[in-house]
């Protein structure tokens, strides 16, 4: 027969797993809506930055070679 001590332990570590598994989707949801698109945004932003570079150096060797 199960005691009441049995019942206890596995009510808590029943209350434990959901505060585990709430845990684990909630750190998925935020690496999915928060990590990501920051993550998506800073690589956007250094593209952008190495194209107006580029861009900059193509315009200073047309420059150059007018002179």
């Amino acid at each position: 027969m199960v005691n009441e001590l049995g019942i206890l332990y596995l009510g808590g570590m029943t209350v434990l797993f959901f505060f585990w598994a709430y845990g684990i989707v909630s750190f998925v949801l935020d690496v999915k809506n928060k990590f990501i698109p920051k993550g998506r945004q800073y690589l956007r932003g250094r593209r952008k930055l190495k194209e107006k570079e580029r861009r900059e150096e193509e315009r200073k060797e047309r420059e150059e070679q007018l002179y």
